[in-house]
């Protein structure tokens, strides 16, 4: 609504004093307001300065005045001193950080007032949060008024002066963020202590259904040796580009194997992403919007599309069963949508994510890899999905067992029973969760000690 992207229904606006009541982002933008989405709107095939003077071209007679062009780039590019950032540079050749000071960059240069910043952290490192904070500051050193929308509190206490809660789209609370705790924060977030944030129950760790024997594969996975147990959640800590996510697509197959041995429950060997979901083993990409739903599907194929069995005779799928089987996972997984023939596209982050998670569930998979599965989601998506997982690895004769990646730290100490750091590629033994905590896990991720 703030950007103009979706009219408002009831209330008002003011900017500067006067009401302010955008019909489009255009609008929005010319007025002073700049947003900067979650999933980044770049056109990777056009060069950085060409990005960031996109829909506000200096022109004369129609033509683009390119030195005008290349001048606004310079000027908005010289708050940042990125070394990476290089105007004639295609968006595409850019790391996620770097295009998201790109997308800054386009705000300056549009002369916002207000910037909006919607979960700017969720894909970056701890030295480009760093970096990014430091232009944050500055930025409001100079006058503009930022908006942070973050579910990452330690953050918010950090740069925020003032904060404001909502929960089911209404103000839940808000304050002066010095003047209040994060555990003051999650209970107005999700409506419960800090301490009911990561639920669990009594599990019994059982057979072993994964083991990997110095595995290497794709770019970054030089060694990783590792045991996964049923009714047991195995976290791996570690900063991006570590290797994690190459550990969870090497053992799913979708990345080579370079060396290393590899046992999936009775199957030896690796296998590819087909062969690992019927050996049970599901992942859940990091990449939601690329890898881990077709988003212009519905919901009901999202959550069916890996198993469409069961749904009328052989070669036909009957809407209406499909329909019944996902309605029964909406409900379960407490999933906010309309309906199954809602577009998955359509829904929050949140509420994406579980459509992801529910497919692994329909799928009825015994290992779930899950890679960053609460980034850029809500408290309370975070919640639920916390208490599913516990519901997972501690229900019924044969529970299943996890492997969870995740660059949270307290979120792997919350939720996990062991915690294995991966560091340039190479993963440490696994500890239990109970004998460590975040300040450990913080110097073996960046090599400043070695593994225990």
């Amino acid at each position: 609504i703030l950007s103009g992207a979706i009219p408002a229904d009831q209330g008002k606006m003011f900017l500067n004093g006067k009401p302010f009541q955008p019909e489009n982002p255009l609008q929005a933008r010319r007025a002073g307001v700049a947003m900067i989405y979650q999933e980044l709107s770049l056109a990777p095939h056009l060069s950085v300065e060409d990005n960031i003077v996109l829909g506000m071209e200096p022109s004369r007679l129609g033509l683009v005045k390119g030195r005008e062009v290349r001048k606004r780039a310079l000027e908005a590019l010289a708050e940042f001193e990125h070394p990476e950032i290089i105007p004639e540079s295609k968006v595409k050749e850019l790391s996620i950080a770097a295009r998201q000071l790109v997308e800054i960059g386009r705000g300056l240069a549009s002369g916002c007032q207000v910037l909006v910043l919607d979960e700017p952290t969720s894909s970056l490192t701890h030295k480009d949060i760093a970096r990014l904070f430091q232009i944050i500051e500055r930025l409001k050193s100079r006058g503009l008024a930022i908006v942070y929308i973050s579910h990452f509190l330690e953050e918010v206490k950090q740069i925020a002066d003032r904060f404001t809660v909502l929960r089911d789209g209404k103000v839940a609370g808000h304050g002066a963020t010095a003047a209040t705790s994060i555990s003051e924060l999650v209970q107005m977030m999700i409506g419960r202590q800090l301490e009911q944030l990561y639920p669990r129950s009594r599990r019994k760790r059982l057979s072993p259904v994964l083991e990997i024997t110095g595995l290497a594969g794709g770019e970054r996975l030089e060694s990783a040796t590792l045991v996964l147990h049923r009714g047991e959640v195995l976290g791996i800590a570690g900063l991006l580009g570590a290797g994690r996510t190459d550990l969870l697509r090497t053992i799913f197959g979708l990345e080579q194997v370079r060396r290393g041995e590899l046992k999936v429950a009775a199957y030896l060997g690796p296998a590819s992403p087909a062969r690992r979901w019927q050996q049970g083993m599901g992942l859940l990409s990091e990449d939601r919007g690329g890898e881990g739903l077709a988003l212009s599907l519905s919901v009901a194929d999202n959550l069916t599309l890996s198993r469409l069995s069961g749904f009328g005779p052989p070669g036909l799928i009957l809407p209406s069963r499909q329909k019944r089987a996902s309605q029964k996972w909406i409900d379960e997984l407490v999933i906010h949508a309309r309906g199954p023939e809602q577009r998955a596209i359509e829904l929050s982050g949140g509420n994406q994510q579980k459509v992801a998670l529910a497919r692994l569930l329909h799928h009825d998979v015994d290992i779930l890899l899950l890679d960053e599965p609460t980034r850029g989601i809500d408290v309370a998506s975070k919640a639920q999905i916390y208490q599913l997982i516990d519901k997972l690895v501690s229900e019924g004769d044969r529970p299943k067992a996890i492997l969870l990646v995740s660059s949270y730290f307290p979120e792997l100490l919350g939720i996990c029973d062991r915690i294995a750091v991966m560091c340039r590629g190479r993963l440490s033994p696994a500890r239990f969760a109970l004998e460590t905590n975040e300040h450990e896990l913080m110097l073996e991720a960046t090599g400043q000690v070695e593994a225990v």
